[in-house]
């Protein structure tokens, strides 16, 4: 693997803010090149039987990141994501909340062992967060929400790294007519180079 990777990840949970157990999961498509130049994908997913879309999407980042840390590497990493609540958090307030013992002037934290647990995971690796728009035509971001809802409906998780579905994921969607013009090697390769340069990225990114 080499030094960088992609994280596209999403969040689900049905029933989220209804009363009672609303079960969630998370899920991620985790893209890196390969010593001999290939891109390679892998999946990642998660859940929960009582939870919110917020509790998966940093549950689900943290988890992605502490995976990619099991061999020691440390990587250059792109966290996109279409939580707000988790880019902005990663971006604009933990480090203030650290810094003030984990404490903020407006009440406590909400999920506070969720942030620290993901602070720490994001210190594993050299981490950028960006957030796209979901339900957008992302077709990664897409793939993502698939996989977390999923995982919420099945109440299933992947236990670390798997194979990727995405591939078979795009050829079923462009036999719908979806993402025909779309080359997802081409986007990778894109970012890719924009994380190897040390380009720092927006808080929200196009497509």
């Amino acid at each position: 693997m080499s030094g960088v990777a992609i994280l596209h990840l999403d969040e689900s949970c049905l029933g989220n803010g209804r009363d009672g157990e609303n079960p969630g999961g998370g899920g991620g498509l985790i893209e890196a090149r390969s010593a001999n130049g290939r891109i390679q994908r892998r999946d990642l997913y998660l859940s929960a039987r009582a939870t919110t879309n917020n509790r998966m999407a940093l549950a689900g980042a943290a988890a992605a990141l502490r995976t990619l840390s099991k061999k020691g590497a440390r990587l250059r990493v792109l966290v996109v994501s279409d939580s707000q609540y988790l880019v902005k958090g990663m971006r604009e307030w933990v480090s203030s909340w650290s810094a003030r013992g984990w404490k903020r002037k407006e009440g406590p934290i909400e999920n506070l062992e969720l942030w620290k647990e993901l602070l720490a995971s994001s210190r594993l690796h050299d981490v950028q967060w960006t957030w796209v728009r979901g339900h957008q035509g992302h077709a990664k971001n897409e793939y993502a929400n698939d996989l977390a809802v999923k995982a919420a409906r099945e109440q299933i998780a992947s236990d670390g790294i798997v194979a990727s579905g995405f591939d078979g994921w795009l050829e079923t969607k462009r036999a719908k007519g979806l993402y025909l013009e779309y080359d997802p090697d081409e986007a990778f390769t894109a970012l890719e180079q924009r994380v190897a340069a040390d380009e720092p990225f927006p808080l929200a990114e196009g497509r």
